[in-house]
């Protein structure tokens, strides 16, 4: 398998020189050989500062926006210019980009991760608090290695099945950097043991360090809200609502009540609810991915030309009570084709954080959000319906929040509501498709706002998948399943 790192380079060759029956080891000017890196405390240091950085390349982007643009959330303006095209349509193949740079960005970041923890250990600390500070980064270091692995079970593998997932196959583990290994692909229950021995290993380390609104570093409630997430997806319901409550009972992350509120969370970045979130100033720490493809603003004419439109059904999902219809939606007048069109909905959750800008105008960069406070609540919820307990009073914290009334649903119809909210709340953060795929629910392209603006036809607005539809679940690449032979492709790929 191969894969591509893109933030340390670390395999290096030394050249020998014999003088003076001495020999001399030299090394390239711009490279030190993996052994020389992991000497000292500050060399741990600067492994995990690049495992953060490294990060902003894999959460927003089409890391998160490819399968929002899958599902039913999305319909593709006439100016679309077949970008991310082939997943909007389902047509695509396991060589398009999307999946090809997805995998690869997710097995790159991790081969950084692997190197560290095989050589970290190694390192000798000279004090306690050198020992607290490496015990720390191995931690943290299990939590990214947790996160990507997750996010690969999600893209490649069925939906977590407690009766089948000893056999269903996932994403191949790979703990240790081997050139020249050709792996097989685990299981699901295999990869998701492994993602909560990460999870219990971060624990080890980040047990003790307190979280905060808006932190930038991992602490024990980042662990808590992935497990929460991770335990979600296996359908373990009493796990996951020990993990979200956990966090939520410590009372650090209070939901935004406001639509002021509203907006500096997620237009000027406030800290509020916000339980991890990826570090960027206006200088040399830019996102590396941002979420671009909705608002096409054009400074010239200050019109609008998307890539992608919000369907009418999850804009009217929202009540113009709700606090974060106004912020996740605004209507816009578009440029599309040379012909205006007025009052189109499109989303502005990431329609940049002016702080952030290096030009008078938008970049759309904003501080990436990792985990979120309402997701935890939302989490508890579905949680406790499906294990028989109380289910209205996280979901209701959510609702009332951000202005709606409480539900007193019961049964099939409080099942609905928890759903509802989870999809306004959590819209266009990129959860849409794989809650589709884990409720066993079909894709139906909602109706549109205005089909003059979009592309139409059945592999568009009026596109319909089953529940189950192979394509639920990506191939994997082409080029692995030619480079590595062990690889067994995924059905209909």
């Amino acid at each position: 398998m191969k894969y591509i790192n893109k933030l340390l380079i670390l395999a290096l060759t030394a050249s020998l020189f014999v003088s003076c029956s001495k020999k001399l080891e030299l090394f390239p000017y711009s490279n030190i050989a993996t052994g020389q890196s992991f000497l000292t405390i500050d060399d741990a240091a600067a492994w995990n500062t690049g495992m953060y950085s490294s990060m902003r390349s894999y959460v927003y982007g089409i890391f998160m926006f490819s399968t929002d643009v899958q599902s039913d959330l999305l319909n593709a303006s006439l100016e679309y210019g077949n970008r991310n095209g082939a997943p909007h349509r389902w047509d695509f193949n396991d060589d398009d980009y999307t999946i090809r740079d997805t995998w690869a960005g997710y097995y790159s970041a991790m081969k950084n991760i692997n190197m560290f923890l095989t050589n970290a250990p190694k390192i000798n600390t000279t004090s306690q608090a050198d020992a607290d500070k490496l015990k720390r980064y191995i931690s943290e270091a299990h939590w990214f290695r947790a996160y990507y692995y997750l996010n690969l079970a999600l893209r490649w593998s069925k939906a977590y099945d407690p009766g089948t997932a000893a056999t269903d196959l996932s994403v191949p583990i790979v703990l240790e950097f081997d050139v020249a290994g050709r792996p097989a692909r685990s299981t699901v229950k295999q990869v998701y043991d492994q993602i909560l021995d990460d999870l219990a290993k971060a624990k080890e380390g980040l047990g003790g360090i307190a979280g905060s609104k808006g932190a930038n570093r991992l602490s024990i409630d980042a662990v808590l809200a992935l497990e929460a997430r991770v335990k979600l997806y296996m359908k373990d319901w009493p796990g996951a609502k020990a993990a979200a409550d956990a966090v939520i009972n410590k009372n650090l992350y209070p939901l935004v009540k406001t639509p002021v509120d509203m907006k500096n969370l997620w237009v000027n970045d406030s800290n509020e609810e916000t339980i991890f979130k990826l570090f960027a100033n206006n200088s040399n720490e830019q996102p590396g991915q941002v979420n671009s493809i909705y608002l096409g603003y054009i400074p010239a004419s200050k019109l609008y030309r998307p890539d992608f439109i919000p369907t009418q059904w999850v804009v009217d999902l929202f009540d113009n009570a709700d606090i974060r219809k106004g912020v996740y939606f605004k209507s816009d007048s578009l440029d599309i084709q040379g012909a205006k069109y007025k009052n189109i909905s499109l989303v502005h959750k990431y329609e940049g954080n002016p702080a952030l800008f290096t030009a008078a105008n938008t970049n759309y960069a904003q501080g990436q959000k990792v985990l979120r406070a309402a997701e935890l609540y939302l989490i508890s919820a579905e949680a406790a319906y499906n294990s028989g307990g109380d289910a209205l009073t996280p979901l209701n914290a959510v609702r009332t929040a951000r202005g709606l009334t409480p539900s007193n649903a019961t049964g099939a119809a409080l099942l609905q509501d928890i759903k509802d909210e989870r999809t306004r709340e959590l819209a266009f953060e990129g959860f849409r498709l794989d809650d589709l795929k884990r409720w066993n629910e079909p894709m139906n392209r909602k109706p549109a706002q205005n089909l003059s603006v979009i592309n139409t036809g059945d592999r568009f607005n009026t596109l319909t998948k089953s529940a189950g539809d192979n394509k639920f679940v990506w191939g994997l690449p082409a080029n692995d399943m030619t480079v590595n032979t062990n690889l067994v492709q995924n059905p209909g790929w």
